[in-house]
């Protein structure tokens, strides 16, 4: 898996990028995949915090999605949907891999400007994929997705009967 930081993800493709962090801005709450220890997934909820511009996961310490992350630092995060699940904002999802920050003078900005609840674990997200599906045209789905090196792909897929689209 091929991952750069969102400064890379941002200077590629700086609509998208926009359009992504904003989604996840709409709500707080949005769900985090993590690997077990066995390997099966686990899913939890988790805050993403755009902090100087760069995505951050804030977890409790010794969290078991912290503990995930430690181990094998593969994750993916999905916007939550929202209250109508109308997909009239987007589904949004960026996966990758979460790097613990551990530099103490990172932290103590982060503490400083955030004043997150602590102890706690903070990690940088690096995005391997960043994919958004929305609907256009009220039958559309638009599939939008980016991977490190590569151009933002767009793909449209409509019904041939007008009912509307739905995904996958």
């Amino acid at each position: 898996m091929t991952s750069r930081s969102w400064a890379d993800f941002r200077s590629a493709e700086p609509d998208f990028a926009d359009s992504v962090r904003q989604r996840f801005e709409l709500y707080r709450h949005h769900v985090l995949a993590t690997l077990r220890k066995d390997g099966s997934p686990r899913v939890t909820g988790i805050e993403v915090d755009f902090w100087h511009g760069e995505p951050f996961l804030g977890m409790m310490p010794n969290s078991r999605k912290a503990l995930d992350l430690r181990r094998d630092p593969r994750f993916a995060v999905h916007a939550n949907p929202g209250p109508d699940a109308g997909m009239s904002d987007g589904d949004v999802r960026i996966s990758g891999r979460a790097v613990e920050v551990t530099d103490p003078e990172v932290l103590a900005r982060f503490i400083s400007e955030r004043k997150p609840p602590e102890p706690f674990h903070l990690f940088r997200v690096e995005p391997a994929e960043v994919v958004r599906v929305g609907i256009e045209g009220g039958d559309t789905m638009v599939i939008q997705s980016w991977h490190p090196g590569h151009p933002l792909r767009t793909v449209r897929r409509g019904n041939d009967d007008g009912s509307a689209a739905t995904a996958p």
